[in-house]
């Protein structure tokens, strides 16, 4: 018998039994393993890898519970023939040639459309590993209530219950998560709705892009903030449309002459993307008039209507829409796991349909197991438990910076609305992308503004400051070489 020799290096933060069947099967899908030799005993494999014998027979027993593996009596477990390699194939994967060759075709000749062009808002891949990562975006995963989602996944996957998730549900969404949709999460929202008038999404982004492509061409004018969330304008932009900036003060959006020619109205109400203002009630008032007079409509993001930390928030745009104007934007995984990807569109019920007629042409439905997961989480109290905990520990947050930043960095004007991220100006003279090139290499990220502008003489003092993922510890000293780094960039500006 050959003995072989097993290499798998093992992490500390995955189960042992995982992680070894993981290398087997690969080593097993490579043809590391030989013909009619028996693989590794029990107790040899174990002394290799420093592992209990019994968590090496755990996992042969569940390979070949999987047909990878043959147990032959008193003689050791095989690999089964069908995983063997066939005579005459490669012993090794075969590596294309890097050469150019004359009749591969020309991509960069046959895109339509071309997204690599845009201009996207960029965080470093390894941010988690920065001391003082001022990020937007991104949650503290501790947070995450995982044995409630846990519980919420076994009460959908138990024996006992109808296993509905399993079948294609073609373009119909999850009926319990409509109803806690219309009667728990709405309502907050003021905004009443009914289950035709509600279609699940793959988040956001996704109700944003269907949306352009429904209603919109390259005659479409659609009026947007400015400062923007860059990722819907690149959607509308994605579709040809004209995009027509409008400037943003301390009430929202300001309208003007050119916004009588739009037929559409991307907007951010509750906290303006990405400054954190509140948009007035005269401007809403104004915004929502606008619109009847001119037959426009009104997209409302409201991307953090489940995170609002505001004392008494204002209620959706779309909660005061009188004649079906409003089509309303909704996120049910940003506070709890922007992973899931799973957000809500509530707009009139022949819109909704012909909306699940183009989801069902592009991707069916959103994976019907995460919305039944999620319709329990909600029915059994799990999200609002957590939105509280999560509201308090970004309150905290929130008060955190905002008493650091008036203490290190009073030259920086921010606006004192509780939004889910600081937006800061700098004194004039700074150009944020070099402060945050310098701040970064004392730990500090922070986002520049000039991305999120549309206007070819955008300010170069904007930055802007999250403070979810960063460790409430770690806000206050963060600020403080933000601010020296500031002092440095001033220093270099004058000398300069």
């Amino acid at each position: 018998m050959i003995e072989q020799c097993v290499l798998i290096d093992f992490s500390a933060d995955r189960g042992l039994q995982e992680q070894l069947r993981e290398g087997l099967v690969s080593m097993i899908l490579a043809g590391r393993f030989l013909a009619e030799e028996p693989m590794p005993s029990c107790r040899s494999l174990s002394e290799q890898l420093g592992v209990s014998r019994n968590t090496v027979a755990l996992v042969y027993e569940s390979l070949r519970d999987d047909g990878y593996l043959i147990s032959r009596p008193r003689s050791g477990y095989y690999i089964d023939p069908r995983y063997l390699p066939r005579p005459g194939a490669p012993e090794a994967p075969v590596t294309l040639s890097a050469t150019p060759d004359a009749s591969a075709p020309n991509w960069g000749d046959m895109f339509k459309l071309c997204p690599t062009d845009l201009v996207v808002i960029t965080k470093p891949a390894q941010w988690m590993r920065y001391e003082h990562p001022f990020i937007y975006g991104q949650p503290d995963t501790s947070l995450f209530p995982m044995e409630q989602w846990r519980e919420a996944s076994r009460k959908v996957m138990g024996g006992l219950r109808d296993h509905d998730w399993l079948l294609d549900q073609v373009d119909q969404d999850c009926p319990m998560l409509i109803e806690q949709l219309r009667t728990r999460v709405l309502p907050k929202r003021g905004i009443t709705a009914r289950d035709d008038e509600i279609l699940i999404t793959l988040g956001s982004q996704n109700a944003l892009s269907m949306l352009a492509q429904l209603l919109m061409d390259r005659q479409t004018r659609i009026g947007v903030e400015s400062p923007c969330f860059r990722e819907a304008i690149n959607t509308f932009a994605l579709q040809g449309c004209q995009l027509v900036p409008h400037r943003v003060d301390d009430e929202g959006l300001v309208l003007g002459p050119e916004s009588t020619a739009c037929q559409f109205f991307y907007v951010t109400p509750s906290h303006q993307a990405p400054t954190g203002v509140l948009m007035s009630n005269a401007r809403r008032q104004a915004l929502l008039q606008q619109a009847n007079r001119h037959n426009q409509i009104l997209i409302e993001d409201d991307y953090d209507s489940e995170t609002n930390i505001e004392t008494h928030p204002k209620p959706a745009l779309k909660a005061h829409d009188q004649h079906g104007r409003v089509i309303y934007v909704g996120s049910l995984s940003k506070a709890l796991a922007p992973g899931l990807r799973l957000g809500y569109l509530v707009a009139s019920a022949e819109l909704i349909d012909e909306l699940r007629a183009l989801r069902r042409l592009l991707y069916r439905h959103p994976p019907a197991n995460i919305q039944y997961q999620m319709a329990y989480f909600l029915a059994q109290g799990h999200y609002d438990s957590y939105l509280r905990r999560y509201r308090e520990h970004s309150t905290y947050r929130w008060s955190l910076l905002g008493e650091a930043l008036d203490k290190y960095l009073p030259q920086c004007r921010h606006n004192a609305n509780r939004a889910s991220a600081f937006w800061l100006e700098a004194p004039p003279q700074i150009n944020s992308q070099k402060l945050a090139w310098r701040a970064a290499h004392a730990g500090v990220l922070i986002e520049p503004g000039q991305g999120h502008f549309l206007e070819a003489d955008a300010p170069q003092h904007c930055f802007r400051l999250g403070f979810h993922a960063i460790r409430p510890e770690a806000i206050r000293p963060g600020i403080i070489k933000l601010a020296d780094a500031l002092e440095k960039e001033l220093l270099r500006c004058e000398q300069g």
